[in-house]
């Protein structure tokens, strides 16, 4: 389904679930990503979160996938040099009643047409990194890994996370053998 999703999108957006698949970044994260942040040479990307204690942006590297690597330096190749963001848009502000540019802002109408247009029950950006934690586990790799991946802060926040997974995919294997 995910791979039918992220086919189904134009190449921007192919850029942006890929990301987002292979870091297991929040979407917040990827929004926030910037050039800086990418290092091809060294192969990892730093995603910045604010789900830690006190709310201030914690950094954590994420190690590159070659897919992810791929996507980036691609997108590198071809960047806008006057821009900071792997991900950026221009928008109207109604606000300020003028054209804007600056990083990807909430994106899930996109998630709700692609999964309508490839006959897709519906999912989030998050089901994403759920997915790829989901694979890490069934892996066995160790939760330490997991849980700095992810960037939970605490290992209990993992644990909980993985459960929720194997729980949600009973219910969808459940799904999948009535329409099956």
């Amino acid at each position: 389904d995910v791979l039918s999703v992220i086919a189904a999108a134009d190449p921007e957006t192919q850029d942006y679930l890929w990301t987002i698949k292979e870091t297991m970044g929040r979407m917040g994260e990827i929004n926030r990503l910037t050039w800086p942040d990418v290092n091809l040479e060294e192969r990892y990307v730093v995603l910045y979160t604010r789900k830690k204690k006190g709310g201030h942006l914690t950094p954590r590297k994420v190690p590159m996938t070659q897919k992810l690597f791929e996507v980036l330096s691609c997108r590198y190749g071809n960047r806008d040099k006057d821009k900071q963001w792997v991900f950026w848009q221009r928008y109207w502000d109604r606000k300020k009643k003028e054209w804007v540019e600056g990083p990807y802002q909430d994106r899930k109408r996109i998630m709700k047409t692609l999964c309508r247009n490839t006959k897709v029950r519906y999912f989030r950006f998050h089901a994403l990194r759920h997915l790829g934690a989901s694979i890490l586990d069934r892996e066995n790799v160790n939760l330490g890994s997991i849980q700095r991946i992810l960037g939970h802060e605490n290992r209990t926040t993992t644990e909980i996370y993985l459960h929720s997974i194997g729980e949600a995919e009973q219910e969808a294997m459940k799904v999948f053998e009535k329409v099956g």
